[in-house]
């Protein structure tokens, strides 16, 4: 079992984060960076709403959680409301 953080920004932002949550090296747990948002916009998980976008909030990411087992997605849960 493995459980992955990512969000859009740098490794560095990412590991100084990771030391702050206090995750061990042999952690089952792995925060990843995404500072180009690549994998945000190949998700599908790119905040498109006005809100963040209308005070400079570019490029953000959804807040989500996907569920993969044997390389297949099973669950996913987006946090957001509509419009």
């Amino acid at each position: 079992d493995e459980v992955l953080i990512y969000c859009v920004n740098d490794a560095a932002v990412m590991s100084a984060w990771s030391d702050d949550q206090g995750v061990e090296d042999d952690s089952i747990v792995t925060l990843m960076g995404d500072p180009y948002g690549d994998l945000t916009r190949e998700l599908d998980m790119l905040m498109t709403h006005p809100g963040p976008l209308g005070v400079g909030l570019v490029n953000r990411c959804k807040r989500f959680a996907l569920y993969v087992e044997n390389n297949v997605v099973k669950i996913v849960r987006v946090a957001e409301a509509e419009d």
